[in-house]
């Protein structure tokens, strides 16, 4: 924002997650300021703007109008996954940075659809993955990277989240269209993307089983999957991502010197 020093921000999307994870982190920011919130349901987006002060409020009707805030700088998406790429292509065009929610989007075709409108529209992306900058997985990485671990032979790692619907939790996890996937796109992106950070290596070979004791419910994503990527040197990674089991997470590396682990490894305070 011009004068104070902080980027600008509208939070577009204020499901369970972008109202309580999302909106609560801008309280203690020193580089962000909450501007204007986007919602589909016009009296929630006033509640939540009076009571995280942001200064405007839209419905999503309103987004054009809400982009064309000379106070907004950038925009956090927070909505079901099948709208990352439209509302992203929209801020870059009205030439606002960025900030989505992972996953990125269902599609590679819908993500290089989002890297090129910012980079035509000279904007930042950038997808909303904490781990990268953790104090935890930082220091794992360092380690790593260290060689006290000896040569990495074998990954560990799982996360799951019971997930129902009802309890506050949106319909749209459930469903193919406005998801794009279950369990693995949801909560497996966090198994996949550590290991990738941590070993600094990109797989080149992947298998999974797929299976869901809760059929009535998971018709169109998935429950649980089980998946072993290999990568190159020889490291195999072997892990599940569940949307059926207690919230639990872990990262086990294990090299020819030692090994390393981090757990809890993924989850958060909020419940998604």
């Amino acid at each position: 924002m011009e004068g104070s020093g902080r980027v600008g921000y509208a939070v577009v999307g204020l499901g369970h997650f972008g109202e309580h994870a999302v909106l609560p982190g801008f309280r203690d920011s020193r580089k962000a300021q909450l501007v204007a919130l986007v919602s589909g349901d016009e009296r929630k987006a006033r509640r939540l703007a009076k009571k995280f002060g942001a200064s405007d409020f839209y419905t999503y009707d309103g987004l054009a109008q809400c982009l064309a805030h000379p106070q907004v700088d950038a925009v956090y998406i927070s909505t079901n996954n099948s709208t990352h790429a439209e509302f992203t292509v929209q801020a870059a065009a009205a030439g606002k940075h960025v900030v989505c929610e992972q996953p990125m989007a269902p599609t590679v075709a819908e993500c290089q659809q989002m890297i090129d409108a910012c980079r035509s529209s000279q904007v930042r992306l950038m997808i909303a993955y904490r781990k990268y900058f953790e104090p935890a997985a930082l220091d794992l990485k360092l380690v790593v990277e260290s060689g006290k671990l000896g040569r990495l032979k074998f990954i560990h790692s799982a996360f799951s989240v019971y997930l129902r619907p009802g309890g506050g939790r949106s319909a749209w996890h459930f469903d193919q269209c406005l998801a794009g996937g279950g369990a693995l796109l949801d909560v497996g992106v966090y198994c996949v993307n550590t290991a990738r950070f941590v070993t600094g290596k990109d797989p080149v070979e992947a298998a999974a089983y797929e299976w869901t004791v809760d059929p009535e419910v998971f018709k169109e994503v998935d429950e649980n999957i089980a998946f072993r990527l290999n990568f190159p040197g020889g490291l195999v990674m072997q892990a599940t991502a569940s949307w059926g089991g207690a919230q639990e997470s872990f990262l086990h590396i294990v090299g020819e010197k030692g090994w390393a682990m981090l757990a809890p490894a993924y989850q958060c305070d909020v419940n998604r």
